[in-house]
C-alpha cells in the first residue's frame, strides 16, 4: 500500500469538487471588447481573415453595444481610421474633432451614458502615409514631436466624452506629455491605460487588415523587442511614475511572464491585450475540427487571468456575453 497520504486528485474527483475549490475566475467586469470603427455609419463590414470581427458604423454600433449591455457587457475599447487618400505624414486626422472616433465617442455616450465605459485608442498609424505610430523625420521616428499629436488626439478624445485613454504608440513620455496636457486642460478625470509593454510581434496581422494600418517598414525600433523581459519592467517604472492609471501588456498569451512580473511589482491594475492572432487561431482549430472553440478560448483566457491579469481585452468577449460563456 502506498504510505503518502495526500492525494491530490481528491480534489478533481467531479465537477462539483473541482468548482468548489478553482483558483481563478473569469467576470464580466473584467473583460473589454474592442470594436473597429467603419467609414459609413450604417455599415457592418467584414474584415479579411477576421473571423466574425468586423468595422462598425456608428449606428450599428449604437445598436451593437445595446446588445451587449442587456447581455452584461458594458466596457468597449474603439479603434478609428480614415481612408487611405485622407491620410497624411502629420496624422492631422487623428485629432480632427469631426473624426471617426471622435464622433463615435460622442454618439454613444449621448445614448448610454455613464451605463457604459468608452477607452479609446491614441495611436498615429491609421492616420499616418507611412503606417507608423508616431511622425517620421527623414528615416527616424520622431520621439518627441509625436508627443505633440499624440496629446492633441487624448485631448479630442477627452472633450468627445471618453473614459480612458490607451496610448498604444510606444513612444517614450507620452504617459506623463497626455497627463499634464489633459489637467491642464480640465480632464483630471480622464484615466490613462498606458500600453507599457507593447511587443514588435507577429500576433498583429488580422488587427492592421482591420484598421489598415501596416507600416512602411517595421516598428522595431519603438515597439519592444520580444526576447526582452527586464526591459519591460523599465517601462513599467517610467509609465507609473509619469501616471499611468491602468498598464498593459500585449500580446498575452506569448507573454504570460510579463504580465506575472507586471502583477507582482504594479501599483496599478494590469490589463493583458489578448490580440487579433490569438483569437483568430482559435477560431481556425474550431474551423478545423481540432478544437472546440469555447473550451480553448476560455483555456487560453483564463491562463492570462492566472497569470496576473486584472482586465482582459479580448475579441472573445462579446461571445462569452451574448452565449453565456461565464455562466
Amino acid at each position: 500500500m502506498i504510505g503518502n497520504t495526500h492525494r491530490p486528485r481528491r480534489l478533481r474527483r467531479n465537477a462539483l469538487v473541482r468548482n468548489l475549490v478553482h483558483e481563478t475566475d473569469l467576470h464580466l467586469e473584467n473583460l473589454v471588447q474592442p470594436y473597429f470603427l467603419a467609414h459609413k455609419i450604417d455599415a457592418r463590414e467584414e474584415i479579411k481573415g477576421f473571423t466574425d470581427v468586423y468595422r462598425w458604423g456608428i449606428e450599428k454600433l449604437s445598436e451593437k453595444i445595446e446588445k451587449d449591455l442587456k447581455h452584461g457587457l458594458n466596457t468597449f475599447l474603439l479603434f478609428g481610421s480614415v481612408p487611405e487618400k485622407e491620410k497624411n505624414d502629420q496624422g492631422t486626422p487623428a485629432y480632427e474633432e469631426k473624426g471617426t472616433l471622435p464622433q463615435a465617442i460622442r454618439k454613444l455616450k449621448e445614448r448610454f451614458s455613464d451605463s457604459i465605459i468608452l477607452l479609446s485608442d491614441v495611436c498615429l498609424c491609421p492616420y499616418t502615409s507611412q503606417g507608423h505610430c508616431g511622425l517620421m523625420e527623414g528615416e527616424e521616428i520622431e520621439n518627441d514631436s509625436s508627443l505633440v499629436a499624440l496629446g492633441q488626439m487624448a485631448l479630442t478624445h477627452a472633450r468627445s466624452g471618453v473614459d480612458i485613454v490607451a496610448p498604444s504608440d510606444m513612444m517614450d513620455f507620452r504617459v506623463g506629455y497626455i497627463r499634464n496636457l489633459l489637467d491642464e486642460q480640465g480632464f483630471e478625470q480622464t484615466s490613462i491605460m498606458a500600453y507599457t509593454a507593447k511587443y514588435a510581434s507577429s500576433y498583429y496581422g488580422p488587427f492592421r487588415e482591420a484598421l489598415g494600418s501596416s507600416p512602411k517598414g517595421d516598428r522595431s525600433t519603438y515597439q519592444m523587442d520580444f526576447r526582452n523581459h527586464t526591459e519591460a519592467l523599465r517601462e513599467l517604472e517610467l509609465d507609473l511614475s509619469e501616471g499611468a492609471d491602468m498598464v498593459m501588456v500585449k500580446p498575452a498569451l506569448a507573454y504570460l511572464d510579463v504580465i506575472r512580473a507586471f502583477k507582482e511589482r504594479s501599483t496599478v491594475p494590469v490589463a493583458a491585450y489578448s490580440v487579433s492572432a490569438e483569437y483568430q487561431m482559435v477560431k481556425l482549430m474550431a474551423r478545423e475540427g481540432l478544437a472546440n472553440e469555447q473550451k480553448l478560448a476560455m483555456e487560453n483566457l483564463t491562463s492570462i487571468r492566472r497569470a496576473g491579469a486584472d482586465i482582459l481585452i479580448t475579441y472573445f468577449a462579446e461571445f462569452m456575453a451574448s452565449e453565456g460563456w461565464l455562466k
